[in-house]
């Protein structure tokens, strides 16, 4: 049985990654700010031996640590940095609101890192252990496009940041990637977009299953194609 801990896991593609994890079989510990939503605590009650819930704001040095203390011994076999924002309404390059960036990039950024660094010892104790960021195409250097360039930039940088967490972790046997979810209909994808979740978790859910470490420090599509940096 797998032990899959996700954060961000109360809507979207979290719920729908934890909601897929635990019908199969594994073991899931949903991480999010609210973690008594009814969606999270109904699917609790539905799967009370395989799904544990806990409370964790990924902005916060101190609920990330809290959350570390909590599972000290705890192995992991997979980590799902999922948590993430669009940003701030004004995010042009010429009209930025430049709180909104910074709280961002804190949030889509230096949170993914800061967990990894927490749960570290957690996936060293792991079988084949793998650590996930959804990150976007968004980030792409190779794509342009205006707008939304608080988050375009966030997304950016935490790929940089997870290809040297992949270089830095590969001697441990730690596999580290990131994923692209397609655009899906979420909160923040809109109802117009391409995917219903469950499209874009079964995908993902296979290359998270496909991981091995000679894999670690790319970029996966959520159909398991390579993407560009």
């Amino acid at each position: 049985m797998t032990i899959c801990l996700v954060t961000g896991a109360s809507r979207g593609i979290g719920f729908g990654l934890v909601e897929r994890l635990v019908e199969r079989g594994d073991r899931v510990l949903a991480c999010a700010r609210d973690p008594a939503s009814p969606d999270l605590a109904a699917l609790a009650a539905r799967h009370a031996g395989n799904l544990t819930l806990h409370r964790l704001d990924v902005g916060n040095p101190d609920s990330v640590a809290q959350l570390a203390a909590s599972l000290e011994g705890q192995p992991l076999d997979v980590v799902v940095n999922n948590a993430g924002i669009h940003g701030p309404d004004r995010q042009g390059a010429l009209d930025m609101d430049f709180d909104g960036f910074a709280q961002t990039l804190a949030i889509n950024t230096l949170a993914p890192l800061r967990v990894a660094q927490a749960l570290l010892p957690n996936l060293r104790g792991g079988e084949r252990p793998r650590l996930v960021t959804v990150s976007s195409i968004m980030g792409q250097l190779s794509q342009g496009g205006a707008g939304d360039v608080a988050y375009r930039t966030s997304k950016a940088a935490v790929n940089k940041v997870m290809q040297g967490l992949a270089a830095e972790l590969r001697p441990l046997g730690i596999t580290v990637v990131v994923v692209h979810p397609g655009w899906v209909k979420t909160d923040m994808g809109g109802r117009g977009a391409a995917l219903t979740v469950e499209q874009s978790t079964r995908g993902l859910i296979a290359v998270i299953d496909n991981l091995t470490i000679e894999k670690t420090g790319s970029f996966f599509n959520y159909d398991g194609k390579p993407l560009a940096w």
